[in-house]
This record gives C-alpha cells, structure tokens and sequence, in this order.
C-alpha cells in the first residue's frame, strides 16, 4: 500500500513538474514573440522619426544613421553587457558584443541587401570604415592577454566620445551649408516642417524605448530557453544573445531599406559596431573594479573571426559602389557557417574535425575567390563614382 501511494506521488509530482517546465517553455516562447513585436513597431517609428529630423534640420542621413539611430538601437547591447559584467558574468558581456558585431555585418547588411542593393557612401569608406577595423584591431590587442582592464576600459570610452563629437560637429557644418543651399534654392523651408520636430523626436525617443523593452523581452526569454538546454555563457552570448541585442538593428536596417533610406541602414550597422566596442565593452571594462575577462576561447576564435569580417568589408566598401544582392547573400551563408561551427564546438561534436578541414580548405577559400574575382571585375573605386545603387 505504501509503494502504491509513493508511487502515484511520485508520478504526480513528476507530471507536475512536466507540466511546469511545459508553461514556463510556453510563457518564454510568447515574450520571444511579444519581443519580437515590439522591435518590429519601434523600429518603424525610430526611422520616420529620424528621417523626419533630417529632413527638417537639414541633416544627411548617414549622420543621423550613424548617431541617433545606430547609438539608440545599441542600447541593449549596452544594458547587457553592463549588468552582466556587474552579476559577475563576462562571458556574456564579451561574447554579446563581439557575437553582435558579426551578427551586424553578416546577417543584417547581408539580409538588407537582399531586399535592396545598399549603398556605399564617401562618408564611410573615409572615415568610418576604417574606424571600425581600427577599433576592432584595439579590442583584439587589449584582449590578447585575457583581460580588458579598467585604463583599457577608459581608453575605449574615451573614443566614443571623440568620434561623436567629430559626427556631430560635421553634421552642424554640413546642415549650415545644405540650408543655404535650400534657401537659395527654394527659400525658406516651411514651417510645417518645424512644427512637427517636437513630433518627430517624440517618435526616436518612443522607437528607442520600445527597441530597448522589446529587446530584453527576447534576449531574457531566449536565454531561459537556452539555459534550459544546457548551453554555456560564450556560446548563449555569441549566438542568442547577441542576436536578440542586436534585432533592433535588424528591424532598424530593414525598415530603412524597404523605405529607401539605404544609407541610414549601412550606417546604422557600421556605427553600431563602433558604439559597441568603444562604449558597450568600454563602460563593462570601466565599471567592474578587475576589469573585464576575456575568455582564450573569444581570444583564439571569435574575435579573430569578428575582426576578418570586419576587415573584408574594406575591399569591397572600397571597389563597390553597394552590396549587391549575391554579395548580401554570401554573407548570409559565411554567418550560417560560422554558427554551425558553434553549435558543433558548444556540443563537442565528433563531426567538428571534418567541418572544421571543410571550412579551411574548401568554404573560405571559395569565398576568398568570389569575392577576388568581383573585386577584380570591378576593379577600384574611382572617386567621382556614383553612391547610388542600381536596383
């Protein structure tokens, strides 16, 4: 009689707790969707908004795709990053950035340029370009010995600072010469349009708050859902995280694109990559009183794999006058790739050997010879090349 009562008590509280596991999965998977909703409508309105301003204040859009936008939509990466390098989790602080960084550049221009072929303006291969190879050689510098320390930290933060303030006082300048130009042209700019500014950045503010709450819906949710399957910190931060941290951009790049503001996408990615080494792993770094850890395996594999994504993008930025559709494709496949290879790594899976000789000898050097014999075909940029992308 008792084995029979412990038994049917046991089965109870096995399907009880089933059960429970079951509606917790279930209340993950609709914040995921909720989330998802949420960066979605935010993302639409932080790009009317900041396309409005523009606009109104004469600003280029690249400047506000490189300010406003890309900075807002980093914000996630932010909060991430700095509450988990204060609860003691570095892993997720570190992987989290670099994760969204080659998350930017593969999956979001390569999926932008899908929809459209985007455009590659002066302003990036001059300057901010080459400042995101820059601050992606530092970070790998400062990395190297498994430690970002708080002067490291300052040194980083510091040029986030320098590089907004140059952003900004080229915008002024450049909005002082494009009014003239209106006015002379058209005379005085109509007051309509300085009438709904108080509007429009009621939008980015409203767009960026809801970007940030619906990003940590995802992020949170997803996390609990990988954790449920016992995946670690690194790989969670790299992959999940730094996708759902990252889906502001997404949604931001996208909508830019889909409504013709192909430059506010471009920037939007290239200076979310700036903002999130220079400030995202800088504040982490500054913040925590022994620095910020880097683990040997972000040292030996990721970061490498973020700074050559970052580094490809010169040549072509350099040769092309956009990212054509095959080229958005390619970098579709190269970040699939680069995800099975951790899934593979995170599982210790017998395969990894072989998909690892794969990768080195046949999938990298096919797409070092696509991109060679385009970039031959092309050959190098003229400077009085048209920015405008055909369709």
């Amino acid at each position: 009689m008792t084995d029979r009562t412990g038994g049917c008590c046991s089965d109870v509280i096995s399907n009880s707790y089933t059960l429970l596991e079951s509606c917790t999965m279930l209340l993950s998977l609709s914040l995921l969707v909720a989330g998802l909703v949420l960066l979605v409508f935010g993302a639409e309105i932080l790009v009317k908004g900041a396309s409005h301003l523009a606009t109104a204040a004469g600003v280029p859009a690249l400047i506000v795709g490189l300010t406003v936008v890309a900075f807002g939509t980093s914000a996630p990466e932010l909060a991430v990053s700095v509450r988990s390098t204060l609860y003691g989790e570095p892993d997720i602080a570190v992987g989290n950035v670099i994760g969204s960084n080659i998350f930017n550049v593969l999956f979001i221009l390569g999926g932008a340029a899908l929809i459209a072929p985007l455009a590659i303006s002066a302003q990036l291969i001059k300057v901010d370009v080459p400042l995101m190879v820059a601050t992606s050689i530092l970070l790998y510098l400062f990395g190297r010995d498994g430690l970002l320390t708080r002067w490291e930290g300052a040194v980083l933060f510091s040029g986030i600072v320098a590089y907004t303030l140059g952003l900004l006082i080229k915008g002024r300048r450049e909005t002082k010469q494009l009014e003239a130009e209106y006015e002379a042209e058209f005379g005085s700019r109509p007051e309509v349009e300085r009438q709904r500014i108080p509007l429009n950045i009621f939008l980015v503010i409203g767009g960026v708050a809801l970007l940030v709450f619906g990003a940590r819906l995802l992020t949170n949710s997803a996390v609990d859902i990988a954790r449920a399957l016992n995946v670690s910190d690194l790989v969670i931060a790299l992959t999940i995280v730094a996708a759902g941290t990252s889906l502001p951009e997404v949604a931001t790049s996208f909508v830019a694109t889909y409504r013709g503001e192909r430059d506010v996408a471009v920037g939007n990615v290239v200076g979310s990559n700036v903002f999130n080494i220079l400030s995202v792993l800088g504040a982490s770094a500054f913040v925590s009183p022994i620095g910020l850890p880097v683990s040997s395996d972000a040292v030996l594999v990721d970061i490498p794999v973020m700074l050559a994504v970052t580094i490809a993008c010169v040549p072509v930025f350099l040769t092309r006058t956009s990212i054509d559709r095959w080229e958005g494709a390619l970098m579709l496949v190269c970040y699939i790739a680069y995800v099975m290879y951790l899934i593979l790594d995170a599982h210790a899976d017998e395969r990894l050997p072989t998909y690892q000789h794969w990768m080195m000898h046949a999938f990298l050097p096919g797409v070092l010879m696509l991109l060679t014999a385009s970039l031959l075909k092309d050959g190098w940029r003229g400077a009085d090349a048209s920015s405008t992308p055909t369709a």
